[in-house]
């Protein structure tokens, strides 16, 4: 009865628009408070735990890092990297919008700040250049999500802390799904570029693309170091956040000199916001799970799961139609730590490995940050572009497919996203 009267809790609250972390925070006080077994003391004491991680220490100082590139104007060196490379073809501007999120990704983790940082440049350049606002919304918030797939992830930092995995191992899955997305992404753009005759860019002379590289070069060097030193074991997942953010503040103030001591204040406030959301999130939904342990719902759900479904892909399917659900009204972070501790045993079960749930999870949560109501990508490039966000959602429609289409082979043919991995570092696994 209680159980039944803390699923209608957490609905209605989120129905009236309350903050998730707070939902989260409130049903697990007051089931708690509600178990004559569980002394009250046990909310705070399980927030603190939850946060009480070397490795999340990493989630602030990616968050600080990208909001570094952004205020030191990193992303336009390499949006203008970019735009050397993919300028020329049809739909140009596009194109690089997705390039440079794929190599943003490398960098930061963080889906929002890419959106934020690359949207606020180049949503107003693709209106003027002639593309509808619908479609450069569309791009810039689904390029976006391929920050939480392509390593560093901040996603991926918090999943191998739930099931001991290897931060470098599900890191270096994440290679090859993010590059089919982008790959896929840009697909959708050429076409849409033929069909609306999108503009284009004079081909750059390999003089001009010398010189773009050469600008580039220490923001490039970020991603290689980033994710070479862990999967070598030289960093840390939190180590190499600290480098990334340390290496963010050498190169913007003193090669690039374009970021200034008067900007720390304002990078330090946006990072301890947006970090104080996610962690707060993530200590809430660590206290409710305990209350999930207390009724047992791993134990209930893989019991349902073996006498009902029979079938590895039929479970996989369900789960990634699960998490498409969630993600529309939760952040990537407080799913995880609600679920993957129930739904880990159960895929266990079924033979599949933890890290490639941990792909198929992450992937899929990425959708939600462009699906409504939650969807916080898209609402920052609809804000951007000054455009409602029902119409928003219709534009980002086709490339949420590409991220479904490469979601599906993933999980079902995963020696797509393993092959790099084992090629490369076979000891990961």
């Amino acid at each position: 009865m209680i159980g039944s009267i803390l699923v209608v809790l957490f609905i209605l609250l989120m129905l009236i628009g309350i903050p998730i972390a707070f939902v989260i925070g409130i049903v697990a006080m007051i089931g708690i408070f509600n178990v004559p077994y569980i002394p009250e003391v046990t909310v705070p004491v399980k927030m603190l735990n939850g946060l009480d991680s070397f490795v999340l220490i990493a989630v602030p100082l990616f968050i600080l890092a990208a909001n570094l590139m952004n205020s030191g104007q990193i992303s336009q060196k390499l949006i203008n990297f970019s735009l050397s490379i993919v300028g020329h073809i049809r739909g140009g501007l596009a194109h690089a919008n997705i390039l440079v999120s794929m190599i943003f990704a490398g960098v930061s983790g963080a889906s929002q700040a890419d959106t934020a940082g690359v949207g606020k440049i180049l949503i107003p350049n693709m209106k003027k250049q002639g593309y509808d606002t619908e479609n450069a919304v569309g791009i810039t918030a689904a390029s976006s999500t391929i920050g939480v797939i392509i390593p560093p992830s901040i996603p991926m930092i918090i999943y191998a802390g739930l099931t001991n995995v290897s931060v470098g191992a599900l890191f270096m899955v994440g290679i090859i799904p993010g590059i089919l997305v982008g790959l896929g992404m840009m697909i959708i753009v050429y076409v849409l570029a033929l069909k609306r005759n999108y503009p284009t860019y004079q081909k750059a002379s390999m003089k001009n693309f010398v010189k773009q590289f050469l600008d580039t070069i220490p923001a490039l060097m970020t991603p290689v170091i980033l994710i070479g030193g862990i999967v070598t074991g030289i960093f840390t997942a939190t180590e190499a956040a600290a480098f990334a953010s340390l290496y963010t503040v050498l190169v913007g103030m003193f090669y690039y000199k374009t970021l200034k001591l008067k900007d720390f204040p304002k990078i330090l406030v946006d990072t301890l916001t947006l970090s104080s959301l996610s962690l707060f999130a993530l200590a809430a939904a660590n206290a409710l799970g305990e209350l999930m342990s207390y009724y047992q719902l791993s134990i209930w759900a893989e019991q349902f799961f073996t006498n009902n479904i029979g079938s590895k892909w039929l479970f996989l399917l369900i789960i990634i139609g699960f998490f498409l659900f969630v993600g529309t009204f939760m952040d990537a972070i407080p799913a995880m730590i609600l679920f993957i501790p129930v739904i880990l045993p159960v895929a266990i079960s079924f033979d599949v490995s933890p890290i490639l749930l941990g792909i198929i999870t992450i992937m899929t949560l990425a959708v939600g940050l462009v699906t409504p109501p939650y969807g916080l990508c898209l609402l920052l490039a609809a804000k951007i572009g000054k455009l409602p966000v029902e119409r928003s959602f219709v534009a980002v429609l086709p490339y949420i497919a590409v991220v479904l289409v490469v979601l599906l082979v993933i999980a079902f043919i995963p020696g797509v996203a393993f092959y790099l991995p084992e090629l490369i570092s076979p000891n990961l696994f």
